[in-house]
C-alpha cells in the first residue's frame, strides 16, 4: 500500500516557530535516542522536534517495544528545556503531552480520544497513541524529550496488539501532516502556559481531570515489586499520581475493570 510522506516544508512553514528546528527523516532507531543524544551534544538545544516515518527500535514504557510499517504513525519526538522547574513536577511533561495529544485528536480528526492514566490516549478503550518521557540532561535547567507515537493510517491487520487502534479505523480522513501539525501546536501551547504560570499545576491538573477516563472507574495496579491494588481511581494528586482509594500510584500498570470485577 502507497501511503504519502509527511510534508516535512510545511511543517517547518506552520511550527518553527514556535520550535527552533523540526526535521523529518524517513528512518531511525528511534526518535527520542537521537535528540537524547542531541541534547547531550548540544547545551543549548530547545524546542526542537523529531519526527520518523520508521522507527526501527521505537520504545513505549516499560521498554515495551512500539513500531509499525512506513508512514502508518505518527513517530515524533520533541526536546525541551524546563529551566528552573521544580523537580517534583517534573512528572507533569508527560501528562501534559497526554492533554494536548487528546485535544489534538479531537479537534483535527473528530475522534472521542480520553486519557487512561498516565499517559495513554484511548478511543473506546483501545489505545491510539503512547507517550515516552525521558530525562535527557538533569540539573536545575533539565532537558527532557517527550515522544508520541500515534496510530494514523494502520489497518485491522497491521496493529501491533488486539486492543490497539487507529485513526483510519476511526473513520478519520485527516492526513498525517495536518494531524502531526496540531498535535505539535497543542503541545506547544500547553508547554508555553505552563512555563509562564512558573510550573504551577493547577491549570494542568484540572485539564488533565476532564479528559482522563481513569478517573471514577475501577481499577488493578500492578504495582513495583509484585503487588497489585485494586479499587476506585479517585483522584490526580499535585504530582501527577493516581489516587486509588486513598492511596498514590506513582508507577505500575493500571488495568480499567467492569464495576463488578
Amino acid at each position: 500500500m502507497q501511503r504519502t510522506p509527511l510534508d516535512a516544508e510545511r511543517l517547518r512553514r506552520e511550527l518553527t516557530p514556535p520550535f527552533t528546528r523540526l526535521d523529518v527523516v524517513e528512518t531511525t532507531g528511534s526518535t527520542n535516542a537521537d535528540l537524547i543524544a542531541r541534547a547531550v551534544a548540544e547545551p543549548g538545544a530547545d524546542r526542537q522536534v523529531l519526527l520518523a516515518e520508521l522507527q526501527e527500535s521505537g520504545r513505549g514504557r516499560h521498554a515495551r517495544a512500539w513500531s509499525s510499517p512506513p508512514r502508518t504513525q505518527i513517530s515524533v519526538s520533541v526536546l525541551v528545556r524546563l529551566d528552573g522547574v521544580n523537580p517534583e513536577v517534573l512528572g507533569w511533561l508527560p501528562l501534559l503531552t497526554g492533554i494536548a495529544v487528546v485535544d489534538a485528536v479531537r479537534t483535527a480528526a473528530g475522534v472521542p480520544a480520553e486519557l487512561k492514566w498516565p499517559n495513554d490516549v484511548l478511543v473506546g478503550g483501545r489505545k491510539l497513541a503512547g507517550i515516552l518521557a525521558e530525562v535527557a540532561v538533569a540539573g536545575p535547567d533539565p532537558a527532557v524529550v517527550v515522544g508520541v507515537g500515534l496510530n494514523a493510517e494502520l489497518t485491522a491487520d497491521e496493529l501491533p496488539v488486539p486492543h490497539a487502534t487507529s485513526l483510519v479505523l476511526e473513520g478519520a480522513t485527516v492526513d498525517r501532516t495536518t494531524m502531526a501539525a496540531a498535535l505539535l501546536t497543542a503541545f506547544a501551547a500547553r508547554c508555553t502556559a505552563w512555563r509562564d504560570s512558573a510550573w504551577d499545576t493547577a491549570a494542568l491538573a484540572a485539564a488533565y481531570r476532564e479528559r482522563c477516563g481513569t478517573l471514577g472507574a475501577r481499577v488493578r495496579a500492578e504495582l513495583p515489586g509484585g503487588r497489585a491494588l485494586v479499587g476506585i481511581a479517585t483522584d490526580i494528586d499535585a504530582a501527577g499520581r493516581l489516587l486509588v482509594g486513598s492511596e498514590a500510584v506513582s508507577a505500575g500498570d493500571v488495568t480499567h475493570l467492569r464495576p463488578d470485577a
